[in-house]
Parts: C-alpha cells; sequence; structure tokens
C-alpha cells in the first residue's frame, strides 16, 4: 500500500476511535455543568496530542509486541486489522452493541499477524488479554471506596470540583493508554518509532471531530442504560476509571476505557443497590465484548490470508 493510502486509513481509524471512545468519555459528568462538553473535547484533544510527548509505552505494544514484524509487510498486517477491527466495530455498534474498539483492534493484529503467517507473541496477547478482562472489576472495585468517600462531601461545588479533577484524570489515562492505539497505527503507517508532535495534533484534530459526532449516542450507552445516573455515580467512574487505566498504562498493557467506565459504573450502583444497575443493557454489552476479539481475529486472518495468496 501507498504511504497516502495508509495514512488515510490512521486518519480514518483516529476519527473512528473519537466516536466510540470520546462520548463515553465525556457521558460520566455530562449531569454535571462544570465541564462543558466542548471544553471537556478541548481538554480530551490536548491529552491526546501531549501525553505521548511524555510516554508512549502502550503505542510500542500495540506497534512491535503483538506481532514481530516490520517493514512493508507489518504495514500490511495493520492496514488489514485496522480495516477488519473498523468493520465488526461498526457492524455491532450498528446492530446497538457498542463495544471495545480496543479489543478489536488486538484480535484483529493476532489474527492479521497468524494469517500473513509472521511470529505471533502470545505471550503479550495473554497478558494483554489478562490486564483487559481484569481492567473493568478493578474500576468496579476501585469505585466503592471512591463513591463512600464522595457521598461524604454532601456539597454540590465540592462534587463539582472532584469532577474537574477526575475528568482531567480520565483524559490523562486514556492519552496514555487507549488512545495510543491511534498512535500506533500512525506509527507503522508513516514508519516511525516515536511520537512526532505534528502527527500527535493531526490526530487529535481528527479524534475530537469523531468524539463530538460521537457523543450523542456514546453518551446515552453510558449515562443512562447501564444505571440511572446521577452527578455523584459520574464523578466516581471517573476517578476510578483513570485510576485503573493508568495503572494498566505503567505496565505497558493497553485497556478499554469503555470497559473499565462501564465497570466503575456498575461498582457505583452496587453501592447504594443492585437494583440501581440496569443489568439487561450490561449483558448486552458484556456479550458485544466477548464477541469482538474473536471475531476480528478471525476475520482479519481470513483477509490476511487472501492478501498473502494474491500478492504471493
Amino acid at each position: 500500500m501507498s504511504l497516502a493510502a495508509l495514512t488515510a486509513l490512521a486518519a480514518l481509524f483516529a476519527v473512528v476511535t473519537g466516536v466510540n471512545d470520546g462520548g463515553a468519555l465525556l457521558a460520566t459528568g455530562l449531569k454535571i455543568p462544570s465541564i462543558r462538553p466542548v471544553t471537556g473535547v478541548l481538554m480530551m484533544m490536548t491529552a491526546v496530542a501531549l501525553v505521548p510527548m511524555v510516554t508512549h509505552r502502550v503505542a510500542t505494544t500495540f506497534a512491535t509486541s503483538l506481532t514481530a514484524v516490520g517493514g512493508p509487510a507489518g504495514q500490511v498486517v495493520m492496514s488489514v486489522a485496522v480495516l477488519s477491527a473498523l468493520v465488526v466495530v461498526m457492524v455491532l455498534s450498528n446492530r446497538g452493541r457498542p463495544t471495545s474498539l480496543t479489543l478489536a483492534i488486538v484480535g484483529a493484529l493476532t489474527g492479521a499477524g497468524l494469517g500473513w503467517g509472521v511470529p505471533v507473541s502470545l505471550r503479550t496477547v495473554l497478558f494483554v488479554l489478562a490486564v483487559a478482562l481484569a481492567a473493568p472489576f478493578v474500576g468496579a472495585l476501585l469505585a466503592v471506596p471512591a463513591r463512600r468517600a464522595l457521598s461524604l462531601l454532601g456539597h454540590t461545588r465540592l462534587l463539582r470540583r472532584w469532577h474537574r479533577v477526575g475528568f482531567t484524570l480520565q483524559c490523562l489515562a486514556y492519552a496514555a493508554n487507549d488512545g495510543q492505539k491511534m498512535l500506533a497505527v500512525f506509527m507503522l503507517a508513516q514508519g516511525f518509532s516515536g511520537a512526532p508532535l505534528p502527527t500527535c495534533v493531526a490526530m487529535a484534530g481528527m479524534f475530537g471531530a469523531g468524539a463530538v459526532y460521537g457523543l450523542p449516542r456514546a453518551g446515552r450507552t453510558l449515562s443512562r442504560e447501564i444505571i440511572a445516573s446521577r452527578p455523584l455515580h459520574g464523578v466516581t467512574a471517573e476517578l476510578s476509571s483513570g485510576t485503573a487505566v493508568l495503572g494498566c498504562a505503567a505496565l505497558g498493557a493497553p485497556v478499554s476505557m469503555t470497559q473499565t467506565i462501564a465497570g466503575a459504573l456498575i461498582g457505583a450502583g452496587l453501592t447504594e443497590s443492585a437494583g440501581r444497575v440496569r443489568w439487561h443493557a450490561a449483558l448486552k454489552i458484556v456479550l458485544a465484548w466477548m464477541l469482538t476479539l474473536p471475531v476480528s481475529g478471525l476475520l482479519a486472518a481470513a483477509v490476511a490470508l487472501v492478501v498473502r495468496g494474491v500478492v504471493a
């Protein structure tokens, strides 16, 4: 594939990531007026652009650790993986099953590598899967003490301040972890190993455009369907998910911020009563997560086999 085509594919991936992830990041605080949606989008964009200047460890895991291939072959593998992941996520989203783009790209990278006949680090894949599985539960567990501590405040103004802290933490965590799947695609598309500021700024702009477009749908799923969310639940989820995802970033393990937020919202609801959680909606999301990785992997493996046969 040409450099222009690969860059266009990376740009499309950044926009779809914004659609899929941006609204979820904003959703938890929609009922708290201390941060306007436009301000929230700008904060996310700033974090996505600047945090990779400090660390791009998770992007390196995506780009080099899952499959041991580089050069033109690596570009083909990444292209097949990105297209397969986008197809799976779009199909599930259109069927009302919002899912994790991170799980999709991990599964697709693994499948594309196997289909192309290149070494795949099963140890890394298993490590990533184990951390991804644990992240929502960690978010839920952290939500319990966070919810109890915040309930002691009992003051709307203080809650708004903690919302600013929580949302900032969430933006930084996303940019250090989940959001770096975008950088990994650009790294392989353009053949660099770092995080050039112009590329990160352009990537952040595309992400922001997608976030604005996807806010109504993604925001409704997390802030209304999983639990009957109140401001206290939103702030709890921000603090808990941000802490959990930053911890995973320190390990270099990519995890889904959306999954972790959902787990934290459920944990916040359970501190009051199990009846506050809308289990039917939560189950639909979990089933979509369970389908995403294997389906993405199988699709990418099949496509890679076909492409390999054509170019061989």
